[in-house]
């Protein structure tokens, strides 16, 4: 009766924790979402999202203006999206369909992964270690982690790759028990995930795949089902989508060793800056020395361990590999699906110092969240942010008719998603020949890459700026609105930077005119 009892304390504290990381997740993940304006990447998938409300498929345009990045590569037969798989659209397109075509809506299902992420990392570390207290830190670790809040507060399919990776992981743990429905849940996991990144499936497959034959050759048939049935699903879309032109735009980075080594190197350097810190490494070393000097003898190898943290160590590394050969740049947010098993591990560490003693395990903590800036993210959460293209689009909406042609080098997407104007230029490829009688012309201070370079040179070669009136508005002109990586986020306005400048063309003067 006793242990009835103490049972179903234990569970009654479990469901309170559960309820605490639900709710501070809320709080992290959806207070002030529609605070900072869509930056260009977020915007390009809100507005191919509302084609899919009006056609009922992603496309590049929408017949006034157009959604590519990449100079038209990303367009198949009739302006059909390719470049993405389309999961996120529709995802965003329902939101708008519920809550209306805004900033909270476009980001809100990626904000919900992202919740949905933090209490799966918990039950899964449960399943993995075997462990409450390690799966308790392994939850509070990814609530805390500042990158992985701010990479599931966009609008972009981040937090999807994470929960469908993890979910993936998850259902492979269940597959190895041969858990009722567990095959069923990994192909579903695994083929949400294809429809998230397809690149990220082939990471979690090669994990699984390499983990079961080390450890689990037993059980290969039923893993091979499992991963054959998700890969069945997916050829037809893989087939389709092998026609996009991503080896004609970014060749340079897929052939090339000294790009492989130099983007691996990074990725491996953000993962020790910014998920899992360097120190961490020599935790587990200390806790293998003391339990020597205990028992007076080396600790033996314990095979389900190891078993175990194999599994997140190996998902890493499938996914380190192909960003690595296959990414454009080393962007932090390729690396959103390992930073839940990474910290996993990390949460098997800090559970392990608490056996120690539970200062230890407390101090093994804020060592790991003492590096992530809570200060600032809470600041963000609770103030209000100006950034270029929030001043941009306050001032067309006010100024701007409905027929006016907008000129603009970089920042078009978000243009494109909150006016109804014409907007031409970014980093579209498209025909300029417009821009010469647009009525408003926006040049930024900072050039982002050659494609809006290019931009800028066409307009400043055509256009006459004696017939445009300088209009300075007061907003700082930074790069970015804002960014998902975090050495380049800002959680406050930026006060020190040139202002916004908008140029507006002057009506010509009739006959007898001034």
């Amino acid at each position: 009766m006793t242990g009835t009892l103490w049972k179903s304390k234990i569970q009654v504290i479990e469901w309170i924790f559960i309820g605490f990381l639900l709710g501070i997740s809320v709080l992290f993940f959806l207070l002030n979402l529609q605070n900072h304006y869509l930056w260009q990447d977020e915007a390009q998938t809100a507005v191919i999202a509302k084609t899919v409300m009006t056609r009922g498929l992603p496309y590049g345009t929408d017949g006034r203006n157009f959604f590519s990045q990449e100079l038209g590569a990303e367009y198949g037969e009739h302006y059909i999206w390719k470049w993405h798989t389309w999961l996120q659209f529709y995802l965003i397109a329902g939101s708008f369909n519920l809550f209306g075509v805004n900033t909270f809506a476009a980001r809100l299902p990626f904000a919900l992964f992202g919740i949905a992420t933090v209490l799966l990392l918990y039950f899964f570390a449960c399943h993995l270690w075997q462990e409450k207290r390690a799966a308790a830190a392994a939850g509070v670790l990814l609530l805390l982690c500042i990158p992985f809040l701010l990479l599931s507060r966009q609008c972009r399919y981040y937090s999807l790759s994470a929960f469908f990776s993890l979910l993936g992981l998850f259902a492979y743990l269940r597959l190895l028990e041969a858990k009722r429905f567990s095959t069923l849940l990994f192909i579903i996991a695994g083929t949400f995930l294809f429809h998230t990144h397809y690149i990220y499936l082939a990471s979690l497959l090669a994990a699984v795949g390499t983990h079961c034959l080390i450890w689990h050759r037993t059980e290969w048939r039923r893993v091979a089902l499992a991963c054959g049935g998700t890969l069945v699903l997916s050829v037809p879309w893989t087939i389709w989508l092998s026609t996009i032109k991503y080896g004609e735009v970014y060749g340079e980075h897929l052939l090339s060793f000294a790009s492989f080594s130099s983007k691996g190197i990074s990725f491996g350097q953000q993962i020790l800056q910014y998920i899992f810190p360097p120190y961490l490494f020599l935790v587990p070393v200390i806790l293998l020395l003391v339990e020597w000097a205990r028992k007076k003898q080396p600790p033996g190898g314990n095979r389900a361990v190891w078993s175990a943290i194999s599994i997140p160590a190996l998902f890493t590394f499938t996914t380190l590999v192909p960003l690595a050969a296959a990414s454009p740049a080393p962007f932090f947010r390729y690396l959103c699906p390992v930073i839940p098993p990474m910290l996993a591990i990390a949460g098997l560490i800090i559970g392990r110092a608490c056996r120690l003693h539970w200062l230890a395990g407390i101090f093994v903590f804020i060592l790991m969240v003492s590096h992530q800036p809570i200060s600032d993210f809470i600041y963000e959460l609770t103030h209000d942010y100006q950034g270029p293209i929030k001043g941009i689009v306050k001032f067309l909406n006010a100024n701007a008719d409905p027929g006016d042609v907008v000129a603009i080098t970089y920042g078009d997407m978000p243009l494109k998603f909150y006016t109804n104007l014409r907007v031409v230029g970014g980093l579209t490829g498209e025909d300029l020949e417009p821009a010469k009688k647009a009525r408003w012309v926006i040049i930024r201070h900072h050039v982002i890459c050659s494609k809006d370079y290019a931009v800028r040179q066409y307009l400043i070669r055509n256009l006459d700026f004696h017939r445009y009136r300088r209009i300075d508005i007061d907003f700082p002109d930074i790069p970015f609105e804002n960014r998902e990586s975090p050495w380049e986020h800002r959680f406050r306005t930026v006060k020190f930077a040139p202002r916004v400048v908008i140029l507006e063309r002057m009506a010509e003067s009739g006959p007898g005119g001034n």
